[in-house]
């Protein structure tokens, strides 16, 4: 039971998405409230719904590595050391050219704000949602796995240095914001809501026997998953619930461009890699999507924890994070590999 239901929200998950928005966006009120921390009595503790949700999302991500597939990773690791330095090259090639664009407008900051938000969504680790993408696409599991994980576990390192390193392109008080909200991803949030969780599953997936895993996978992996949707709808709710209160149609257009042009030069970055390394269809699917896909709902996460007077920066990430999985459509279609010729053919 636990099964069907996974599959069935893994086959309709671009369209439950949309509904999530849809749902923030008409009865935003429940998604402002989990935004919220909560007390558990009767111990002194809080549960914070949205770092709570992201932990549960990585933790079955880890949980259904496939360990041993990743041992033939790490002796051809081409594919995976090229994801991994394009993961940091790609933002500091766009973020400056996509801030050289918004100087160009009438905004009076430059478009920082639009700006710390994309450079907030860059600076995440691949999304373990890519690994739906692969399966759906028959690329290389193996390879998308290992830049999952890798691109995780080294986010306490990498977030931080990409956040220092794009915030003079700030003005009007976002450099200040972003430096701060970098403290804080250096300071814990990376790793007690990206890292350990993901650790923690890889580690359960590592030691438990087979049949006790099984278990533990049909509970959690239907479980996150609609983790992940009542995220999303928490962290469209932050936005869209804004949106209605104070229609803005320019900062709405403008989001949706920003984050339109960043997606587009993210795969399309990756698609070029690819080519020039002479990958084949799987693998060179499997990088395209690591370059475009990131963690977006960990940097709402983030904003939300330490912008929560600035819901309006919600917008472009909410954006990029739809307009990731259309693009993803497309790639996994493009790039899949084609059927190998059966016998006597």
């Amino acid at each position: 039971m636990h099964t069907r239901a996974a599959s069935w929200l893994r086959h309709r998950l671009g369209r439950v998405i949309v509904l999530a928005y849809a749902f923030a966006l008409m009865l935003p009120g429940p998604g402002l409230w989990l935004r919220h921390a909560h007390p558990l009595p009767p111990t002194h503790l809080t549960l914070r719904t949205a770092p709570f949700l992201l932990s549960l999302v990585l933790f079955s991500a880890g949980l259904q590595v496939p360990v041993r597939a990743l041992g033939g990773l790490l002796r051809h690791p081409k594919a995976l050391l090229a994801g991994l330095v394009l993961h940091l090259a790609i933002p500091l090639a766009v973020v400056p050219l996509v801030a050289f664009l918004l100087r160009r407008t009438p905004d009076t900051d430059g478009g920082s704000g639009l700006l710390t938000a994309m450079i907030l969504v860059v600076a995440m680790p691949v999304a373990a949602g890519a690994t739906v993408w692969t399966d759906k696409g028959d690329g290389d599991q193996p390879t998308m796995v290992g830049l999952v994980l890798a691109s995780t576990l080294l986010s306490p390192l990498t977030t931080p240095v990409l956040l220092a390193t794009l915030s003079p392109l700030l003005s009007g008080g976002y450099a200040h914001t972003l430096a701060a909200t970098g403290r804080l991803a250096e300071g814990g949030f990376a790793l007690t809501a990206v890292v350990l969780p993901c650790a923690a599953g890889l580690l359960s997936a590592l030691v438990l026997p087979a049949r006790w895993l099984r278990r533990l996978v049909t509970t959690v992996a239907p479980a996150a998953m609609a983790g992940s949707l009542v995220l999303t709808y928490v962290n469209a709710s932050g936005a869209l619930g804004s949106v209605l209160t104070r229609p803005r149609p320019l900062l709405i257009a403008a989001a949706l461009a920003v984050a339109a042009l960043v997606c587009l030069l993210s795969f399309v970055l990756g698609r070029v890699a690819a080519r020039l390394l002479r990958l084949e269809a799987g693998t060179a699917s499997s990088l395209t999507l690591a370059c475009g896909m990131n963690n977006s709902s960990a940097s709402a996460v983030l904003i939300t924890a330490s912008l929560p007077d600035k819901p309006h920066l919600l917008l472009p990430v909410l954006a990029y994070g739809l307009l990731q999985k259309t693009a993803a459509s497309r790639i996994v279609t493009r790039l899949r590999p084609a059927p190998a010729p059966t016998a006597g053919a």
